[in-house]
């Protein structure tokens, strides 16, 4: 049950307010009303309480309503305030607007007028709640029209996400990096309603693993240090949408068991808090690498990957699905002539062979990098082969590992070393380059490079540290 705090010296009005608002009327709910007849007093209160409304006087024993609007404010976090007074004119309501007042009443008042202003109240703090989760959805890297299906692979997967959007099931989506994994998410979260809903994505690896458990599940004023307010974490937030989890599989361990018990309970409370909190959304989980092996040498929790396998979709890499590319590079020409402010160019029929002959180990996100240097430098209105880098010089020239005859196959770690050698030379030892071109994060690179003991040094030569103590014997 949520709390609205009565602030004011006049206990008989403060009385009947509560016992107005402590029953429920129509479509506003009941509240647990607290009444506090000073500013001190409702300092007090506020330490131990987040109400979602406030009722305040303007005039009280040790202090005046209006000047004690920014620390009240500061105290409630986004509660909306209603400053009643007895004394109303022009220059206080302009002043208690200007402070950040939610709306100004002046006693007496009636029950509905003050009914009306609390259900005003109650739809700006959930429009702020949107607000939220709106403010974590700018970032969309694609549209759901950008999705490109003319191979047999990518046909079956978009036959797959009619059948999911039909349903709330758990969904582990699995593909190298590029592949677009999100893009597969978001398609099935918007075609599982008629209705927008909230699509809330958090990156993993992104978020250092001390603030991730306040990012999912959100924290009680207090909580520890710097928890100023209370915050709602992307699972509150998410409401009845859904929850996207990128690179799941760099998770830590200690966060992986909480993840376990709230996809077990259906519920979850927030960091510092004790009140159950229901999980309405669908969880969708992505990873670019093959969590069954890590969960079977330890990497990742067996029950937990258990729980979020329910359904699997296993996005093939853009080199399996070359008929793909023709349509691809149309939309992607598309978006890039729009962001790089230039015609969109014609593209030779040579030139689409070509792109399809190569090996994109950066998949989607690759060609569109490629395609964007094209058009930038490409001095004429049609792309052409040479206005790409020679294969020579491309990261994909590298040998691609394929189960051949009896050409030798690299194990995935060989394979993931190699690369990061690759991406740390190409990169002239400069790290932040080197998580683009491989696709990573940082803290994701540092972890890399901790396991497989490659030493970056200052002199950006490259040197996997087992060869430098052969070196020195």
């Amino acid at each position: 049950m949520e709390t609205l705090l009565i602030i004011d010296d006049n206990s008989a009005l403060a009385e009947m307010l509560a016992l107005q608002f402590e029953i429920q009327d129509g479509d506003r709910p009941a509240f647990e009303v607290r009444i506090a007849g000073s500013i001190s007093e409702a300092h007090g209160l506020l330490e131990r309480l987040q109400p979602l409304l406030i009722l305040c006087d303007m005039r009280l024993p040790d202090g005046d309503g209006i000047s004690f609007l920014p620390e009240l404010k500061r105290l409630s976090g986004d509660a909306p305030i209603v400053i009643m007074t007895a004394h109303g004119d022009m220059e206080t309501t302009i002043r208690a607007m200007k402070e950040g007042a939610f709306d100004y009443m002046q006693k007496p008042f009636d029950q509905d007028e003050v009914e009306l202003a609390v259900i005003r109240a109650i739809d700006l703090r959930r429009h702020s709640r949107r607000a939220a989760v709106l403010a974590v959805d700018t970032s969309a890297p694609a549209l759901v029209n950008d999705l490109v299906a003319e191979s047999r692979q990518m046909k079956s997967i978009v036959k797959q996400i009619g059948k999911l959007a039909a349903s709330q099931t758990t969904v582990l989506i699995q593909g190298e990096s590029g592949t677009g994994k999100e893009l597969i998410a978001r398609a099935i979260h918007t075609y599982s309603s008629d209705e927008p809903r909230p699509f809330v994505g958090i990156n993993c690896s992104s978020i250092v693993d001390t603030l991730l458990e306040s990012e999912l599940f959100g924290h009680e004023r207090g909580a520890f240090t710097g928890a100023a307010q209370t915050k709602y974490g992307k699972f509150e937030l998410a409401g009845d949408g859904t929850i996207f989890l990128d690179e799941i599989a760099e998770m830590s361990l200690p966060l992986q068991a909480k993840l376990l018990r709230v996809l077990q309970e259906r519920e979850f409370e927030r960091v510092g808090g004790v009140n159950r909190i229901p999980l309405r959304a669908r969880i969708i989980a992505a990873t670019n690498r093959k969590i069954e092996r890590e969960a079977q040498v330890g990497g990742f929790r067996e029950d937990l990957y258990q729980r979020l396998k329910v359904v699997t979709l296993d996005l093939p890499p853009l080199r399996d699905r070359t008929s793909d590319i023709p349509k691809l590079t149309q939309r992607l020409l598309a978006r890039i002539g729009a962001r790089v402010g230039k015609p969109v160019p014609r593209v030779s029929t040579e030139l689409l062979s070509h792109l399809q002959s190569l090996p994109w180990p950066g998949n989607v996100r690759e060609l569109e990098n490629a395609l964007t240097r094209a058009v930038v430098l490409a001095p004429g209105e049609v792309l052409l082969p040479e206005h790409f880098p020679p294969p020579e010089e491309r990261r994909g020239s590298r040998s691609h590992p394929r189960a051949k005859g009896s050409e030798q196959v690299l194990t995935l770690a060989q394979a993931e070393h190699q690369a990061i050698l690759v991406a740390l030379a190409a990169a002239n030892g400069h790290k932040g380059r080197a998580c683009e071109l491989l696709g990573i994060s940082r803290p994701t690179l540092e972890r890399k490079l901790t396991k497989y003991e490659i030493e970056v040094r200052p002199s950006v030569t490259v040197v996997p540290a087992a060869t430098r103590r052969s070196a020195l014997g």
